[in-house]
């Protein structure tokens, strides 16, 4: 077993279903830490998982995903959160106003297992849709279309997202590994 730790509830539910199809069992620890402001989501991600070693008992893993748009030198990168909460989709929209829309998604996943910590990385390439669209996800998911389809990630069911999720990918590096016993 491993523990998630997150305040996000439609993240751990994304990650529960990778878990249950792969049959490792997944707890879910529902907890805010505070996040340092760094450059790169692998800064953000290790020090968090530092600060949480010796309050999470047994294995655990967390994850930090950035949105980085081309045309905008990679904003709002480590502070999609923040700018998620701020200006909200709409605001990412109206910035993008007459620029290319080419972005990424990127998450980095910091497991910490039998006291060592590994990193998993996933990321989804795509492009940023000119108005929101579809009722699923959350977050910056109505507007962002993987590259090779002609929805967002909101307009996909679960399942579809999973497939082809930063996130999954992200996690499918954590679950492989687990499955190996490589750590």
């Amino acid at each position: 077993m491993i523990t998630f730790v997150t305040s996000n509830r439609h993240k751990f539910e994304e990650v529960s279903a990778i878990f249950n199809d792969a049959g490792i069992e997944l707890s879910w620890e529902q907890m805010k830490y505070e996040e340092i402001q760094a450059d790169t989501t692998e800064e953000v991600s290790r020090n968090s998982c530092i600060k949480l070693i010796g309050q999470i008992h047994g294995d655990f893993f967390i994850e930090d995903t950035g949105l980085f748009i081309d045309s905008l030198k990679g904003f709002p990168g480590v502070y999609s959160s923040y700018v998620q909460k701020t200006i909200g989709n709409d605001g990412i929209i109206r910035l993008l106003k007459d620029r290319p829309d080419n972005a990424m998604f990127k998450t980095v996943l910091t497991a910490y297992i039998n006291g060592t910590i590994k990193q998993f990385t996933g990321i989804l390439e795509g492009s940023i849709a000119s108005d929101e669209r579809g009722e699923g996800g959350f977050g910056y998911d109505p507007v962002f279309i993987p590259s090779g389809y002609g929805k967002t990630l909101s307009e996909m069911d679960l399942t579809e997202k999973n497939r082809v999720s930063h996130r999954f990918r992200a996690v499918k590096g954590l679950v492989e590994s687990l499955a190996r016993n490589d750590h």
